[in-house]
């Protein structure tokens, strides 16, 4: 991964625009140190595909799996929504020796909770998301479902057993409260992964911080999932190109959302 843009430069001092140590990628994306911060990533082709056979994968290359590995390494709870989790099928969040003690440092957790984001707490127990990482790394915190009233409770009752279950909302999610139960508990720095309707639902409510957008130099071709989806946003939400580094064939970009809320468009003059 190499620097772009001369402020990226600056932030990173004496690495220039050499070749980005994993603690390098650390401090350009540090989050602020006090209040809430939600950030999204992602990575789409250059006509907007954040999938290629229902999946992410195929759009991905190293770099941005480094991006990856640092963002979640960063922070404080992995946000995402369930049917991405059954896309993708997750697991538990796991991070290297090294970046488990620099978390230790901060005052983190060695790997952030998973928190799954489901109106009809349409989630499997048993699924691998749940259960114990992979061979080698120690368990991770307790993953979080964030439902709402609407979930039924048997099925409420059935994932209360494998995580901590938070009821954020009646007839849907209420993502505003569901961010302040998080920081109730000390999550305060988010990270969104997906997908594209809990994206929408966070710029549409005034909540998304900053977005990370890896564009991969790939053609999608038609009928594609794209970056946003579900209820039409009020106005177009305009962003701040504040970051960009240039990994293996892909752009690595950072946007900051310039206004906290959405706002209509002018109304005519006359």
């Amino acid at each position: 991964v190499r620097t772009l843009l001369p402020y990226a430069d600056e932030a990173i001092g004496s690495a220039g625009r050499g070749d980005l140590s994993d603690e390098d990628l650390e401090s350009l994306y540090a989050p602020p140190a006090t209040g809430r911060h939600v950030r999204a990533n992602f990575v789409a082709s250059l006509d907007g595909a954040v999938e290629i056979e229902r999946r992410s994968g195929p759009l991905g290359s190293d770099d941005d799996r480094r991006l990856f590995v640092t963002l979640r390494a960063l922070s404080d709870v992995v946000l995402v929504g369930a049917e991405t989790v059954r896309r993708e099928s997750y697991g538990p969040p796991f991070l290297s020796g090294d970046r488990r003690e620099r978390r230790k440092k901060r005052g983190q957790t060695p790997v952030p909770p998973l928190a799954v984001v489901t109106g009809r707490g349409l989630l499997d127990p048993a699924s691998r998301m749940f259960h114990e990482p992979k061979a080698g790394h120690p368990p991770g915190p307790r993953p979080i479902v964030i439902t709402c009233e609407a979930a039924p409770e048997v099925r409420r009752r059935a994932l209360s057993g494998v995580a901590e279950v938070l009821v954020c909302g009646g007839e849907a999610v209420d993502m505003a409260t569901a961010l302040g139960a998080l920081g109730a508990r000390g999550l305060r720095r988010v990270l969104c992964e997906g997908g594209p309707t809990l994206l929408t639902e966070l710029v549409a409510g005034g909540l998304l911080d900053e977005l990370c957008l890896t564009h991969a130099p790939v053609l999608a071709g038609p009928v594609r999932i794209g970056l946003t989806a579900g209820a039409p946003l009020a106005a177009p939400a305009r962003l701040r190109l504040d970051m960009l580094l240039a990994g293996d064939g892909a752009l690595l970009a950072r946007y900051q959302i310039d206004s906290r809320l959405i706002h209509s468009p002018p109304k005519d003059a006359t």
